[in-house]
């Protein structure tokens, strides 16, 4: 292309990229909150005209698959975690589904293989167990702590049995679990440790970031997630060698790291002079197969919105820190009827959402109050599953189970959720303290 043609392209670009962000202002930037008309979310996208910016920058390249803007997110997003190896995909589950996956692996000294056990909580989103049943491992259930809502510590012992090769949990909400105690048990028996911190981005313990403690660890990138991509997600460690085996789970179980860079030679410039045991002469790299993989990967417009999302994740966390604050503090005057959650000493989470479960005493029931809640506009969210092993996909799924699971049975009969992402502002909590306290009026 000539020097006039580019330089016309790149006004062209210009040009659309300025009407993209007109476009914003006329269609999509905020409007004014109204009380009783305006809903409330749980959650939501927080973007500007940046967002939009760089995904049509992306779409101008026509990059339909990974390219330059996913290579860029992978590697900020790796700043900010401070994570040694991100791998993106394209959502949260399938990071789950790539971290077991993983850990399977045939290139690894001590897989984990058919008949293995996983410690999990049964209070669970289901993607997090998912990979484990899918994986031909066997899952074993452990209550949740009343409070915080994660893995019950205490039980870890009791679910103990010389078929454990792992433990695996979210941090329900953005709540940290006790690391102190699950690091013991888990270095203590020389298990892998998958944290699944979908629900978590920024939150710490004792100072440390969540996901940097296990061997691998997963985020979400759904919109309804701390930033987003529309979808995607990723699998982030400080190992080169999981890393390695989760880009080939990933990209469809090939062996090749080479990327989008250099298509005739590969990165690594030998592409074409890989020798195959019991063939003949040389193959090509990019379609030696390691592993049992799929195709996971997220697509660059993808990316590009997630470049403008972490420019923007510290102030993101910030508020929602402020909002969980806030309403803590103007809902603690109906403690008589709710659990409020609690946290330890040594966390401090970036909030999720609102976790609160009604009281076994209380005159109502949770839907009572969530139905009251959404016609009021105000949007609620039970904690996920509940009680996983009352849910009916998992009717007969063999597992170990230890216990009565009382704290899964109460999430599952009581708990729900409301938003304190960084969409919410003073007037709608506001509003929202104020239609809890219309509904408990009545009590």
């Amino acid at each position: 292309m000539s020097k006039v043609a580019l330089s016309k392209a790149e006004s062209l670009r210009q040009s659309i990229l300025a009407q993209v962000a007109e476009y914003y202002q006329e269609v999509h930037a905020d409007r004014p909150f109204i009380p009783g008309k305006t809903r409330v979310q749980y959650a939501g996208r927080v973007y500007n005209a940046k967002e939009m910016q760089l995904m049509a920058d992306a779409v101008l390249d026509f990059w339909l698959t990974a390219g330059p803007y996913a290579e860029k997110f992978e590697k900020k997003l790796g700043g900010f975690l401070g994570a040694r190896e991100v791998v993106p995909v394209n959502s949260g589950s399938s990071a789950n589904l790539v971290a077991i996956t993983t850990l399977c692996s045939k290139q690894l000294r001590h897989p984990l293989r058919p008949g293995d056990e996983v410690i999990v909580p049964a209070a669970s989103f289901p993607t997090t167990v998912n990979p484990i049943i899918q994986n031909r491992l066997t899952p074993v259930f452990v209550d949740s702590c009343m409070g915080d809502y994660n893995l019950d510590p205490a039980q870890l012992q009791a679910a103990l049995s010389p078929r454990t090769r792992a433990v695996m949990f979210a941090h329900t909400l953005g709540n940290p679990g006790d690391m102190e105690a699950i690091m013991t048990f888990v270095r203590e028996n020389k298990l892998y440790l998958i944290e699944d911190t979908c629900d978590a981005l920024g939150s710490r313990w004792d100072g440390k970031r969540l996901g940097t403690f296990g061997d691998l660890a997963t985020l979400s990138f759904y919109p309804a997630h701390h930033i987003t991509l529309g979808e995607g997600g990723a699998v982030y460690t400080r190992s080169p060698r999981l890393a390695k085996i989760a880009r080939a789970v990933r990209d469809w179980g090939r062996d090749c790291w080479c990327g989008y860079e250099n298509p005739t030679d590969g990165k690594c410039g030998i592409r074409h002079q890989r020798e195959v045991p019991g063939m003949p002469g040389f193959y090509d790299h990019r379609y030696f197969y390691t592993e049992i993989g799929y195709n996971l990967k997220l697509t660059d417009p993808q990316a590009a919105m997630g470049l403008a999302q972490l420019d923007k994740v510290e102030e993101f966390i910030a508020r929602r820190k402020r909002n969980f604050r806030y309403l803590y503090e103007g809902l603690k005057q109906f403690e008589e009827f709710l659990h409020l959650p609690s946290w330890h000493a040594k966390a401090d989470p970036s909030w999720f959402a609102m976790p609160l479960v009604v009281r076994d005493e209380a005159p109502f029931q949770r839907h009572h109050m969530t139905r009251f809640l959404e016609e009021h506009l105000v949007e609620t969210r039970p904690l996920f599953a509940g009680n996983l092993l009352k849910q009916p996909g998992y009717q007969g799924v063999e597992c170990r189970v230890i216990g009565d699971l009382p704290i899964a049975d109460k999430i599952l009969r009581g708990a729900f959720f409301v938003g304190v992402y960084p969409g919410l502002d003073i007037p709608q909590l506001d509003y929202m303290i104020e239609t809890f306290g219309n509904f408990l009026a009545n009590f």
